[in-house]
């Protein structure tokens, strides 16, 4: 394809683009294919003359956009939102285009220079203390499992990156609670602690960890011989919202030693706005802190802020130089291939300056409290209609809730019936919602964040909730 042959097929391709975000909420939210069928409208072996663009962008429309789950669809309360917007789009154009792998500061100094100034900008945002370093790491996953590394090498004073778990004598062992996201089990697991060495600490009334049943649990492994290495608090838990007490859990960190992360990936966004900086208390005493500007921050993924106190223990747990990648200016620059697990980096904080200079501080923090407010009211119908009940508090825009109609009293009826009315609310094509269980209760989770959500279509959603329920009831 030559330069003119992009040109045309670009300029179809960015209407095609702007026509899709102004139309998405005409598509079903989640794709109803079944399983196989797009499999089956794709060739079985590759073409082995080059074809048209036209008719490669036109089967991308036909056999591929049905399968698509439309993530930017208004309507798309499952999960948290992996949010995009106009300027991250174009910024992300611009990174493809210049096809640039920044592993190194010679290799894109632009690159290695506006992820300081950006990953600064995020801090200064949220009100994180001075003194932290940051970069951008692919996912929250890949953050904690740099701070699990970290831990690992600090608490056996860098032994095991040299010798090996194996010639340890004590079990390192990893604290985070019950409520946590699976990212702290899978990162524990792939850093050599082993499952049975991690300790899921109980929750109280609000889910949150319990401090006391954390120390509890510190004091059994140092009497069992153990090693306690690591605690990932939680700042906003997948399922619920939960936020952990992080001044008590750090007050038993440092009492004993132990690496303390933040876990922020979703409400770590929030924090841009003053009035909820106090989920933050303590949080000055953590080691390493993430949160992920892809979920709330208009950025597309993947872009996580990962935070760190001690960047030299970051580095020294994950650098290795090999002579191709020495460079004359290593000794005056940052090389973040030294800071993540990837050697291979992408340009991602052209598209997070992208974003905040084009919405600001303001607008970024008017879109985040419309969330919360529209979460509120939802919450609010919930809990006022007799037949449904909130089974979680509201976290910001996070709640969980089920149909409980009055006369039902059977707990496998209910969870049942909230499977069933799940299903077929996904179905309909017109929300997504995703599941949770709370304490062995089925819940329905309702998370709202999605950049362009309104008013109007959390009205619409609880009117498809209440008239799918009621004829669920009917059958």
């Amino acid at each position: 394809m030559n330069t003119e042959e992009f040109r045309k097929n670009g300029h179809a391709m960015i209407d095609w683009m702007a026509e899709y975000m102004d139309s998405v909420e005409n598509f079903n939210v989640r794709s109803q294919v079944e399983p196989g069928d797009i499999l089956s409208l794709l060739e079985t072996d590759p073409p082995f003359e080059g074809e048209s663009m036209d008719g490669i962008f036109e089967d991308f429309k036909e056999k591929i956009l049905p399968g698509i789950t439309h993530w930017q669809h208004p309507s798309f309360f499952a999960y948290f939102p992996a949010n995009s917007s106009p300027p991250s789009v174009l910024a992300e154009m611009l990174t493809s285009t210049l096809g640039a792998q920044c592993m190194l500061w010679q290799t894109s100094p632009a690159a290695t220079e506006m992820e300081t100034r950006l990953t600064d900008w995020l801090r200064k945002m949220t009100g994180l203390p001075s003194g932290l370093s940051g970069v951008i790491q692919d996912s929250a996953s890949s953050a904690t499992l740099c701070a699990l590394l970290t831990a690992r090498e600090k608490a056996t004073d860098w032994r095991t990156n040299k010798e090996g778990m194996r010639s340890l004598s004590s079990s390192l062992i990893v604290y985070t609670s019950e409520e946590a996201h699976s990212s702290t089990e899978k990162g524990a697991k792939i850093a050599g602690f082993g499952a049975n060495n991690i300790r899921l600490i109980s929750t109280g009334e609000k889910f949150e960890m319990c401090p006391k049943a954390l120390k509890k649990m510190v004091l059994e492994d140092i009497s069992n011989g153990n090693i306690p290495t690591c605690v990932v608090a939680s700042m906003g838990t997948t399922g619920i919202g939960a936020i952990d007490p992080l001044k008590a859990i750090g007050e038993v960190c440092k009492k004993y030693n132990i690496f303390f992360h933040v876990d922020a990936a979703w409400a770590g966004s929030a924090l841009i706005l003053p009035e909820e900086r106090w989920m933050a208390e303590g949080i000055e005493m953590a080691d390493s802190i993430v949160f992920n500007p892809h979920k709330w921050l208009l950025t597309n993924f993947d872009c996580s802020a990962h935070f760190v106190k001690d960047p030299d223990a970051l580095i020294r747990t994950l650098s290795i130089l090999p002579e191709y990648l020495k460079s004359r200016e290593q000794e005056k620059v940052i090389d973040y291939r030294d800071w993540s697990v990837p050697l291979g980096r992408r340009f991602r904080a052209l598209k997070l300056w992208f974003v905040i200079r084009s919405y600001g501080i303001k607008g970024l923090q008017e879109i985040i409290r419309n969330h919360i407010k529209m979460a509120q009211q939802a919450a609010a119908w919930v809990d006022a209609d007799p037949d449904f009940e909130l089974v979680t508090p509201r976290s910001l825009s996070l709640f969980n809730f089920r149909y409980h109609p009055r006369k039902l009293y059977d707990l496998c009826d209910i969870d049942r019936l909230n499977e069933n009315l799940l299903n077929r609310l996904n179905d309909t094509g017109r929300v997504y919602f995703t599941q949770n269980r709370v304490r062995r209760k089925y819940t329905i989770r309702w998370s709202i964040g999605q950049t362009n959500t309104k008013p109007i279509h959390v009205k619409k959603a609880w009117s498809v909730i209440k008239q799918t329920a009621n004829s669920l009831l009917d059958n």
